[in-house]
């Protein structure tokens, strides 16, 4: 059976205290090859990397996700330049907007969100961008910004966010919430995307999908979302997961 690269996963997360390198032991002889646990808060950077550096089929990305960007200290972004020159660091983020909650702080959170695209842009690494009920500010700040290399991670916007987004030149990456029910959003915006600008993630511990929702997120689940994206795009799914590993590894440089 082929295996997969998942490109989009915390196994950081204390979800994983229990079994982790287990847990990473089974995925790697099993079903994973490669996967990109990603630090999104200062206090996980350094777990990042000791994952990355302690086994072969482990990158990592670090960045700030809009929930931490409280209390950073001001040399933030040269933390995060100094990580990024470790050779299994791959990528910037996740970094971008999140106005789910209440009492966000939106200018503070576009502040650190810009900071780190323009780092990334001055490194000439990928950027994971993170987006959730901020769809407009997000496309209107990566209009302005142009980032070289980035991916939209577990989307589920519109189909005619996704057009922009692609138009933009950017990568578009899929967790299981496509095979929600719900999901219409997330099934237009796949069925739009070509081939070569899809990705599979898990989000783990996070966005399991059918038939696990609700249990806690592994890598080897993304076999069920690359089986629906499979569907939607009208290939096989060992082709399907051919086709974005492929992708992964020129997105990441892995």
């Amino acid at each position: 059976m082929i295996k997969l690269i998942d490109t989009h996963a915390h196994y950081d997360d204390e979800a994983y205290d229990g079994d982790r390198d287990l847990l990473l032991k089974r995925l790697f002889d099993e079903s994973v090859e490669k996967l990109i646990t990603v630090g999104c808060a200062l206090n996980r950077w350094e777990d990042t990397v000791r994952l990355s550096e302690s086994y072969e089929g482990i990158y990592g990305a670090v960045g700030i996700h809009p929930e931490d960007i409280y209390g950073l200290p001001d040399d933030y972004l040269a933390q995060i330049e100094n990580l990024a020159k470790k050779p299994k660091i791959v990528a910037i983020g996740e970094m971008g907007l999140d106005y789910h909650y209440e009492n966000y702080d939106k200018e503070k959170q576009i502040e650190v969100f810009i900071e780190q695209l323009r780092l990334a842009d001055k490194l000439n690494m990928p950027v994971i961008i993170h987006s959730r009920d901020a769809a407009e500010d997000t496309m209107r700040i990566l209009r302005a910004e142009k980032p070289k290399k980035a991916v939209m991670h577990c989307f589920s916007c519109s189909r005619e966010i996704a057009a922009e987004v692609l138009s933009l030149g950017l990568y578009i990456s899929f967790t299981g919430v496509l095979t929600f029910k719900n999901a219409k959003k997330a099934v237009e915006a796949c069925e739009l995307a070509p081939l070569d600008r899809l990705m599979l993630e898990t989000d783990c511990p996070y966005m399991a999908p059918v038939p696990f929702r609700g249990e806690r997120c592994e890598s080897s689940m993304i076999m069920s979302t690359a089986a629906k994206m499979a569907e939607i795009k009208g290939v096989s799914t060992e082709e399907m997961i051919k086709i974005c590993n492929r992708n992964a590894e020129t997105f990441f440089g892995i």
